[in-house]
This record gives structure tokens, sequence and C-alpha cells, in this order.
């Protein structure tokens, strides 16, 4: 039977998604394109804002008037918290955000017996780890690695603690089995993922440190790059500093969970550090990882934001010169406390807010990219845009290469100037 997948949201639902591809093609079925006629469509959603329950319903109700009798499948977090809608919307088979294989075994029997399957289970009632094959992003150059799931911060903003449950980590024999699976496939660059991997151990016996997670990985693949997922900034002590920066694949970037830069906004938000803190972090990861890139996310126009906060976070972002971020205008996100908050902004003041921070942040990514400029860098390649062969440098700075087919190849470059949303480099001479 041939099945094709439409995947909205984040790494780990990206990562799950090809787990259900590999559950499909390791019995004998096909996986096409989203836009071919197939046997089953699955819809792997996100929940994260009210934006994203748009989107999800806008796909579901496509898939349903475009192929009518096939079997359509959704799963993910937006099942999992309204299954409701999700049934009201035509879907055959409902899964929530775990639970994988037996989704896939749903789809399946919906398919010989045209009768709609459902198991949604409660999230909150979760306590293992479910074990799922790991999978690349594009094929045999970068792999992802779910070693967590599950968040009990609580933000409140934040539905994915209701949606995905209490925190559950990957024994860490099976996160260093399952990197070396992925090495001997032949990817050459592995991330780290889950919903919050700092919390990566907590469940565990003795409560390891994520420290001990990461090290035990770089170590157990020394010939693959390994990226870490987003972190919360409270993990990134003189400690992490110390041992990490000593592993030579480990990747200079990381990307620092911010939200806001200002601390009474973070209060709101029942963030779990302030600026201070969070600034530590970032002064941290430049002392002992020179040239390194802290990315971040920012929520402009939070509810009760007044225009002072926000301008203490765009003073805020500068003072910490992140090499990339993503700016998002809040949307409400019914379920929680923040979708209650006095204080709600208009579209037109989320809009405005956007466009500020959001050319601050283009202001800092130029200048970060153009420090680069006769930098020598290693270069993963995986794709061609026309004349160039385009990858990402260690920082993940995307780099462009006039340069023929050098899929999956690892080349070093000099770079020569600031390109697109990238830089332009050519390749050394051996």
């Amino acid at each position: 039977m041939n099945f094709a997948f439409y995947t909205l949201g984040c790494k780990t639902n990206q990562y799950e998604t090809q787990a259900m591809e590999r559950f499909l093609t390791e019995q004998g079925h096909s996986i096409r394109h989203f836009d071919e006629n197939c046997d089953g469509y699955i819809i792997n959603t996100c929940s994260v804002t009210a934006v994203a329950d748009k989107k999800n319903r806008a796909i579901i109700r496509r898939c349903r008037r475009e192929h009518p009798d096939a079997v359509i499948g959704v799963c993910g977090c937006y099942s999992q918290h309204d299954a409701d809608a999700v049934r009201a919307l035509g879907a055959d088979v409902i899964g929530g955000s775990g639970h994988r294989e037996e989704f896939i075994t749903m789809m399946l029997s919906a398919i010989e017996t045209r009768q709609p399957r459902e198991a949604v289970d409660i999230a909150l009632r979760r306590r293992e780890f479910e074990v799922l094959p790991a999978g690349g992003l594009e094929e045999r150059t970068r792999a992802m690695l779910k070693v967590q799931d599950g968040c009990v911060n609580f933000c409140s903003y934040c539905i994915i603690p209701y949606t995905r449950g209490p925190v559950r980590s990957a024994p860490l024999e099976l996160a260093v089995e399952q990197a070396r699976e992925l090495a001997e496939r032949g990817y050459r660059e592995i991330v780290v993922t889950g919903i919050e991997i700092a919390s990566w151990g907590v469940d565990l016996p003795g409560k390891p440190s994520p420290i001990v997670l990461i090290d035990a990985v770089c170590q157990a693949v020394p010939g693959l790059r390994v990226r870490l997922g987003s972190l919360e900034p409270r993990i990134v002590t003189e400690e992490f500093c110390e041992k990490l920066c000593k592993l030579p694949n480990l990747c200079p970037q990381f990307h620092l969970s911010m939200q806001s830069g200002c601390d009474t906004v973070l209060q709101r938000m029942k963030r779990k550090y302030d600026t201070a803190r969070y600034y530590e972090s970032v002064r941290l990861l430049n002392t002992y990882f020179p040239g390194c890139a802290v990315t971040t996310d920012m929520i402009v126009a939070f509810p009760g934001e007044t225009e002072e906060e926000f301008q203490e976070s765009l003073a805020f972002i500068r003072k910490c010169s992140f090499a990339d971020m993503h700016i998002f205008p809040y949307s409400r996100r019914p379920g929680t406390p923040a979708d209650k908050m006095p204080g709600q902004h208009d579209n037109a003041t989320k809009e405005s807010r956007s466009r500020a921070a959001i050319a601050v942040a283009a202001e800092m990514s130029r200048s970060y990219r153009k420090q680069l400029i006769g930098t020598e860098l290693d270069v993963l390649f995986e794709e061609n845009e026309g004349s160039y062969a385009v990858g990402h440098a260690p920082n993940y700075v995307k780099v462009y290469a006039e340069a023929g087919d050098l899929h999956n190849q690892i080349h070093s470059v000099t770079v020569t100037e600031v390109y697109k949303d990238g830089v332009l480099a050519v390749l050394c001479r051996k």
C-alpha cells in the first residue's frame, strides 16, 4: 500500500514521522509525496499555538476534500488535545502524541476493513519513554536522535505539558546504541532532540545529568557531528561548558530558549530564569566555545507587555548578539493561563513589534555572518540550488559554494561574503 505524511511542528514531530515511515516501509509499504494518490494519508499535528491548530484544520480539510476515498489518519498534539475537533473534520483514524506503532497498526486495519479507529490516551499518565527507530532529515546526511519526551515546566502560554505528559528519558544505553546505528547507516550528523532535552535524566535511576548523555553520544560516534536541540538556559553552567568544550565533534551552535528579554514578562510567562541568568549562559558559551552561534526564540506582544518592556527586550537581544533568531507574535492558546490574562494585544501591535524584532534579529545575523568572512569552515553539503552546492557549517550557518554535487560530503571552505540567508564560500584546495 502507498502512504503519504504531512508533518507540522517541531523536530520531535519530524522524528516521530520518520519512525512511522520506517514502520511502514519495513512492512513492505511505500511512502509517496502528499500530493500523490495514496491509500492512506497521515497528518502529524502540532498544537503549540492557536495558529498551529488553524493550520492543522486546514490541512485535514484539504486532504479530506482532495482524497475523499482514502483513509486519513491524524495524530500528534492537536488530536491529543482535541480529538472531538479532529473527528468532526472527518478523520478515519485518530491517535494522540504517543503509541506511534499502534497508530500505524490502526491505519493498516482501517484500510483493510474501512472501519474508523481511535485510541487517545491521557498524556499526563505516561511514565515510560516510547522507543522508536531513529531517522534522518535528509537521506544519509542529518539524522535526529530523540532522547527525551514530555515537559513539566507549565509555562503560562504553553499547552505542551498537557499534550505530551511528564518527562520520560531514553536510557543512556539506548541513546548510544541508536547513535551508533545511525553512524553505520551512513549519516554524517546527529541532532539530539526532545521536547526539553535539558530535563533528560530526571526520571532515571541516579538522576544523571544531560552532560553524561551528550558526552556518551559524542564519544560513541567520534566521526559524526553531534548537534544539540533547543536547551533550557539553566543547563548551561561552568561544568557544562568545561566538559563539553573538550568534545571535538560537538557542534558549536546552541539554541537557548529565551521567549522574552524582560524580567517582568518572563515572570508572567512563568519561565524559570531571569535575564541575568540567561545572559550568564550566553557569556559562558562564548567564553568556552569562541565564535559559537547562540540562537534563540522570542515571543513579542505577550499579554500585558508594555512598550517599555518590549524596548527592554530589544535592548537585551542586542546585548546577547544572537547569531540567529525566530520571532513569534504571541498567539492565544485556549486552555492555558495566558489566554485569560488581561492586556491582550491587537494584531496591529503584534505585527509592529514583530517587524521591529525581526529587523534587529536580521541585523545581528548579518553581523555574525560578516565576521566569518576569511575564515575556514567544514561544511556538510546536503543539496544543490542551481549552480551552488548548499550545506551547513558546524555553527549551522548556511553555506553556498559553486561546485558540483557534494551531497553528504564534508569539505573545507573559505568564506568570501555574506549571501542571502547564509554565506558564499569557495572550496579549499587540498
